[in-house]
């Protein structure tokens, strides 16, 4: 039996022929793809067969950079989300702030076209803080006496009546609102003139006709104003609006609220007139001041008269005592006398004590 290498060792062309062989094949490949296009289909055919083990091969780096990617983007999107949070927060703020000035600018705008319009001076004020009180409609303002304000003095805003001034300090005034349980202003109805005073009524944050006739000429959205019949308030400031009348048969006077004009808890800027809140008496009540003081003065003669009365009678009463108390004491020593007297007679001898004729005898 004849020997025979294993196949693996079995010579065969040479590997040098066999290297040039392919290179001069794929040469021979690349100058007829690219000048006669013909590889074109067959290398479409095998990318798209080789597709899927291509993105079989890729995912592990793909999945590797799609995590990094996603983690670092969701640590720039957080920065951002917090940059443009901080920024919102600024910009809100910057917001609010310019809205409040738009409307504080206008509302001065407002009291400024107001001041021009009220025939007595004014000062323009500001609202510090409300009272303690919480059972009060009460605030304080920055203006006091150093400024000219006085009790009394009205408080307006750009539409109307917003309360009164209360007590006065140096730097800083008390104003009572017209809600206020313990505040009232002469008004009169703009429609017919009828006049009449509202009351605040406290926490509600509405005024009160009190006392009106059930019969009475005033009916719902009729204007109040003030009368100025008080010497306070000056005549045609805008003070409230009826809201509502109602009648009862049973009841002799109507019940009829009303709801102020001006902004008595909306503004911050306010208008203190300057009016003199302790007006000068009225002629006609010259006459009656100076009848009074007639019968002041009669009043006060008749009691210096009674007072002279009686002091007479208690001069008289005194002496009558200091008589008596000199009787009294004469009467003592009369006692006394007689007493020493009747001593002395029991002390002398029989012989003595025997009757005057015997002694003669």
């Amino acid at each position: 039996m004849e020997y025979s290498p294993p196949p693996l060792f079995k010579q065969g062309t040479p590997a040098r022929v066999k290297a040039v062989f392919c290179a001069l094949l794929a040469i021979a490949l690349l100058i007829v793809d690219s000048r006669m296009h013909s590889l074109t289909f067959l290398r479409q055919t095998v990318a798209t067969a080789l597709y899927p083990a291509q993105k079989i091969a890729l995912m592990p780096r793909d999945t590797f950079d799609n995590v990094s990617t996603y983690f670092s983007r969701l640590s720039a999107i957080e920065k951002e989300n917090k940059t443009l949070e901080s920024q919102q927060a600024a910009r809100a703020q910057q917001l609010q702030q310019a809205q409040l000035l738009i409307t504080e600018n206008a509302q001065l705008r407002k009291l400024l076209g107001a001041q021009q319009q009220q025939p007595v001076k004014s000062v323009m004020a500001e609202i510090l803080y409300d009272a303690r009180d919480p059972f009060t409609r009460k605030v304080i303002m920055d203006k006091g006496s150093q400024h000219g304000i006085a009790a009394g003095q009205p408080v307006i805003d750009d539409v109307g009546i917003v309360g009164q001034v209360t007590r006065v300090f140096p730097f800083s005034s008390e104003v009572t609102l017209l809600t206020d349980k313990d505040q009232a202003i002469p008004v009169q109805v703009a429609r017919n003139g009828l006049r009449s005073v509202a009351y605040g009524s406290g926490e509600s944050g509405y005024l009160d006709l009190r006392f009106m006739s059930a019969n009475a000429d005033i009916k719902k959205d009729d204007v109040l104003v003030t009368s100025g019949i008080d010497g306070v308030y000056p005549a045609g400031l805008a003070v409230a609006k009826v809201i509502s009348v109602e009648t009862k048969s049973a009841d002799a006077f109507a019940h009829i609220v009303c709801e102020p004009i001006a902004g008595i808890e909306k503004h911050k800027q306010l208008l203190i007139l300057l009016v003199n809140p302790n007006p000068e008496p009225r002629p006609d009540d010259v006459a009656p001041q100076a009848t009074n003081k007639d019968e002041a003065l009669s009043k006060r003669r008749t009691t210096n008269n009674a007072d002279g009365n009686k002091d007479a009678v208690d001069v008289v009463k005194l002496a009558q005592q200091k008589a008596a108390k000199e009787g009294a004491k004469n009467s003592s020593k009369n006692d006394a006398a007689k007493t020493s007297a009747a001593k002395a007679d029991a002390s002398k001898d029989p012989a003595d004590r025997k009757n005057p004729k015997e002694r003669s005898k």
